[in-house]
């Protein structure tokens, strides 16, 4: 599979830090391990396919979201090029884990991740979110100056209709898993987790942390286990391609290899 720049890049926000808010955004220092869509796709299909969502559905929300949405200037999420940044999950560990977000330079948020941290007094320069647990928070952050990537897909249309005009368009990075179109964007996963995951990755972060993570949750679902489960996936795939090790994935990297083997049948 042939791997190739993604042709837009996301800002990192370090605004409540103060770290380079101001710095424009550079080349990734690991260097051109980001994603495109041509590259993505077949990752896409593949969970279009387990899953049974439509194709149509996300291309549906994401021309909404279009229409909804202005281009986001990507050094608007400051510099995090060199950063160690702390990809927070919202598993329930994460009052554990609080402190290694707090150490961290950059603090990206999946969903209901970031109420946690505030509560606890650690800043965060990025919301990730499909816009279905806290879209209050979500809207309220964009107003403080907190960039906020909202997601469109097909199975949250009504609430893209209803939070997107309530956000600070100049604060709002929309995307979709979906092709890219207009101001929206796709820079690779699926889940709110790992999809904060690949945005640090595709603005340069040097070291990726999970604070917060726990894939074999026993209080989730059936229908959000297997959404784990290919966050999991997507994690072993981005770590493949930085050449880098997450903690999160010890003891799961054969079993990921595996299920990644047939969807990366032309390579990593």
């Amino acid at each position: 599979m042939l791997l190739r720049p993604i042709p837009y890049s996301i800002p990192p926000a370090a605004a409540l830090r103060g770290a380079g808010a101001d710095r424009p955004i550079r080349p990734p220092e690991r260097g051109g391990t980001s994603v495109n869509f041509e590259t993505f796709e077949p990752v896409y299909e593949a969970i279009l396919a387990d899953f049974g969502f439509e194709r149509a559905a996300d291309e549906r929300a994401r021309d909404v979201a279009v229409e909804l949405s202005t281009p986001f200037p990507l050094d608007r999420l400051g510099d995090w090029r060199g950063a160690t940044v702390a990809v927070a999950g919202a598993a329930p560990r994460l009052p554990d884990d609080v402190d290694l977000a707090r150490d961290a330079d950059v603090v990206v948020a999946a969903s209901t991740a970031v109420d946690v941290l505030r509560e606890r007094g650690v800043a965060v320069d990025c919301m990730v979110t499909d816009l279905d647990k806290n879209p209050e928070t979500a809207a309220a952050l964009t107003r403080e100056g907190v960039p906020v990537a909202a997601h469109a897909h097909g199975d949250n249309l009504p609430a893209v209709r209803e939070w997107l005009p309530r956000f600070a368009d100049e604060w709002t990075l929309t995307t979709t898993q979906a092709a890219p179109a207009g101001a929206v964007v796709n820079t690779g996963g699926f889940t709110d987790g790992d999809r904060a995951a690949f945005l640090a990755d595709h603005v340069g972060a040097e070291r990726l942390l999970f604070p917060g993570w726990e894939f074999d949750d026993p209080d989730v679902g059936p229908m959000k286990a297997r959404k784990l489960d290919w966050a999991a996936r997507l994690l072993r795939w981005l770590e493949r391609r930085r050449g880098e090790r997450f903690g999160v994935l010890d003891g799961r990297r054969e079993e990921e290899d595996e299920a990644l083997g047939s969807v990366l049948s032309g390579g990593d």
